[in-house]
This record gives C-alpha cells, structure tokens and sequence, in this order.
C-alpha cells in the first residue's frame, strides 16, 4: 500500500492486512518511523523496543500466510498504559517506586489482545500510580500544553498517529479528558465490561478500563475485542455483551432522543468550551432537552471523591508505608484524605452511589444518551501543573455507565474540546448508534450552512 501508513484507521489496516494488501510489518515499521521523528517532544512512551514489535508483527504475517485463523485486529500496533501487567515488558506504573518491575503475567486485556492479534507496540506513559501527578508528555497539538492524565501517554500517542490505538483506564475523567484535550476518540465502557485483572488498582469500586481511537469505529472495535467475562474481577459479568461495532455502524431506527443536564459546575466551562456547546445543542434542535439539575445530582460529585480518597488509602497503604518519602505530595494528600473518611462515611457514600445507580437505569428507558462536557475547555499549559479537571466525568463514572467523548470542537487557540455522550448501563452499541447519528446529523447541518 502507497501513501502514509500510519494514516490508516484500526479497521483499515486489519482489513488490509487480512487481504493481503499490507503486511504488519511494514505498518509497524511506519508507527516506530513516526514515534522516533516526533516522540523525542511528546514523550509519550515510558518503554518501547521496535525489534520487539518488530518481532511480534512478523509472527502475525507468518500466521497469514499460513493460511492460519486471523483475529479481528491481526497485525494492528496497540500501545499499553503503563498501570497494565505485561510479561516481556516492564510495568511502572508511573513512578521510580516500580522502576523496572517485570510482571509473571500479562493482564486479562492483554491476553486478548494477543489473542485479536495485535502487536503489543509498548508501554504508554501515566501519571504516578495513574493518579494526580502529571507526566512529562506534551500535548500533540501544541508541547506547551498538557495532554491530560492519567493516561497522557495513551491519548498523546493515538493523536500523534503513533498507534491508531490504545488502551487507558479512568477513574474519574482519565479516559475522556485527555482524548478532548488530544482531539481523539475516547470511550469508557459499561462497569463490567472489560476486566481489571492484572491492573494497578487504586479503587475497586471506580477503576474502569477504556481506550483511544482516531475514528469512532475503530473505538468500538477496540471496546469489543477488550471485554470479556473473567471471574477473577467482582466487577466481571458473566452474559453477552454488546456489539459495539455493530452499534456504530448501525442506523438508529429513529432520532435518538437526549438529555441535558443544567448542572452547577459548568460556570467552570471556558467562553468557548460553553459556545461550542451550546452550538452543538442548537443544530441537533428538539433532539436535546434540557433538564435543570437537582441537587442530588450534582452531590454525586463529592459521593465520589468520598470513595476514591477512602479506597486510595487504603490501597496505597503499603507503598506508603515502605516508600512514603518518594510518593508525590499529591497522592500524599489523597491518603491523608483517605484516611480521616470513617467506614460509616464510607459506607453511606457506597448506598448513595446504588441510588443513583437505579435512577440512571429509569432515565435511560425514556433517552438513549445524556449530552455533557468532556472538559472544561482546551488543554491547560503545562506551566499549570495541572492535568485538567475531572468533574464532567465523575457523576458518570460513579455510576459506572458507557461513555464516549467525540472531537467535535476547536478551541480559540486552535486546540481541540471533545464533547461527551453518556449511555445506560450495558447499551453501549446503543450509545455508539446514538453517536454516529450525531455525528451524521452535525455534519448534515454544516454542510447545509456551508450551501
């Protein structure tokens, strides 16, 4: 195949590879071509060996030729967050605590990965503990600013055409911040989904596993190869998941009807993160309708952080206790948080969280996406210290529900604004249906002002 490589989306190349048109080698040669002219500013990879990717692509195309079964992302570079277990890769998770740690195993996802085919490209950087405190990974569209956290080095390198995919992990915003700030596809799946095992883990009850994508297809394909049944998370379910390619590429059989929610943080909306928004709003017309949020709703916010602090704390413990003099001082904080939460407050905070668990599942019977912000605006300069505020996406990750941040928006300094569509729990292909149609319908309403 002509043409730059690296160009081409997930289910371009897996096409092509399968049919022979392109080999993976030459598609892995192309991304570790880009890495080394463009990584050495925005840093995004914590360990990458190219003979290593190397060695993987061209099993893939042995496997091929052989006339042996091929899997649906076969011979498809993918980057690893760098909290994911991977045997022949270290796993730091971020800080020199774990310097050169060598997993036994690879993750659950990682497996099935592999078992897709994919070429486990290396490991992508994240904040400390894929907490707070922010990597050295610049923003593709501007090095000054940051590409969000926690997984900065997975959004960084699917808009730097580095990988047309990777995987993250969000427990507050750390999959949809950074793609808005990126100007990528980003998608946390239904709580459940996709298995932690083999996952640095600061919150049993709020880690959810996601990833990037350049294109909404190649984001639910990822999301489907990615989720599975293992018994060995709690959180695992043992039933059929949704198609999330089929969603994507589906036609909803009438226009989607979607919610907006007044809620009180959005006096933290940037001029041109609220104006793109509202424009949004006004093209897609009577499908949007606006609710003034109540109070319980906007509580979510600190239910959350309630849990998080409490569930931190207590994970963090033994790092704390043997290496606390090289933990960051906001981690440090965040334990100390933790740490003054009684189980009572703890536990009342869980019940708050099944409350709104049940009231998502009614509203999504009358409305098949909740329209929010995905951050507060464009990237934040990285003289901030600063990976972006997280409280767009609290309320939904709290719950546990499918969400999904589209790059619809450009910033006034040119900088991308993602802007996020929230589905009921286990209706993910109906929440990509809901996005392609959105998508469909914007672009229907440019080109009619453009005429």
């Amino acid at each position: 195949m002509k043409g730059d490589l690296t160009t081409l989306s997930a289910v371009e190349a897996a096409q092509a590879i399968r049919d022979g048109r392109l080999s993976s080698e030459a598609l892995v040669r192309a991304c570790l071509d880009r890495i080394a002219a463009t990584d050495d500013v925005i840093r995004a990879w914590a360990f990458l060996d190219p003979e290593l990717a190397l060695v993987q692509a061209r099993e893939m195309d042995r496997i091929r030729k052989s006339g042996k079964a091929v899997g649906a992302l076969h011979g498809v570079p993918v980057g690893l967050k760098d909290i994911i277990d991977t045997r022949f890769m270290p796993t730091e998770c971020g800080t020199p605590i774990f310097a050169g740690r060598m997993p036994e195993a690879d993750a659950t996802i990682v497996n099935r990965l592999r078992e897709a085919g994919a070429v486990i490209m290396g490991k992508l950087s994240t904040a400390e503990f894929a907490y707070l405190h922010p990597t050295n990974t610049t923003n593709p569209h501007d090095a000054a600013h940051t590409p969000g956290g926690s997984s900065s080095g997975s959004a960084a390198a699917v808009a730097a055409r580095h990988v047309p995919l990777a995987v993250g992990t969000q427990t507050g915003g750390s999959v949809i911040r950074p793609a808005s700030f990126c100007g990528t596809y980003g998608a946390k799946p239904t709580r459940g989904l996709i298995p932690r095992t083999g996952l640095f883990r600061t919150s049993a009850t709020l880690d959810q596993v996601g990833g990037f994508a350049n294109t909404l297809e190649d984001m639910a394909l990822l999301i489907d190869v990615l989720g599975c049944f293992d018994p060995t998370d709690p959180d695992s379910f043992a039933r059929p998941r949704p198609g999330l390619l089929d969603g994507a590429r589906a036609t909803a059989p009438v226009e989607p009807d979607i919610a907006w929610f007044d809620l009180p943080f959005h006096d933290r909306l940037t001029p041109d993160a609220a104006a793109g928004l509202e424009a949004v709003i006004d093209a897609l017309g009577a499908r949007v309708e606006r609710f003034p949020a109540a109070p319980q709703l906007a509580e979510l916010v600190g239910v959350h952080k309630t849990i998080y602090d409490y569930e931190i704390a207590r994970q963090m413990a033994p790092i704390n206790t043997e290496h606390g003099n090289r933990v960051s001082p906001e981690m440090r904080e965040a334990i100390s948080r933790g740490h003054a939460i009684s189980d009572g407050q703890y536990q009342d905070a869980l019940g708050v969280k099944a409350s709104a668990d049940a009231f998502f599942t009614g509203h999504f019977n009358d409305f098949d996406a909740i329209m929010a912000p995905s951050a507060s605006g464009e990237a934040l300069p990285l003289s901030d210290g600063s990976t972006g505020d997280a409280v767009y996406c609290t309320i939904w990750t709290l719950a546990g529900l499918p969400c999904l941040t589209l790059p619809l928006l450009v910033g006034d300094s040119g900088l991308p604004i993602g802007v996020q569509l929230i589905g009921g729990v286990e209706e993910d292909d109906r929440l990509m249906r809901t996005a392609a149609w959105v998508q469909r319908a914007l672009a229907a309403e440019e080109l009619t002002e453009e005429e």
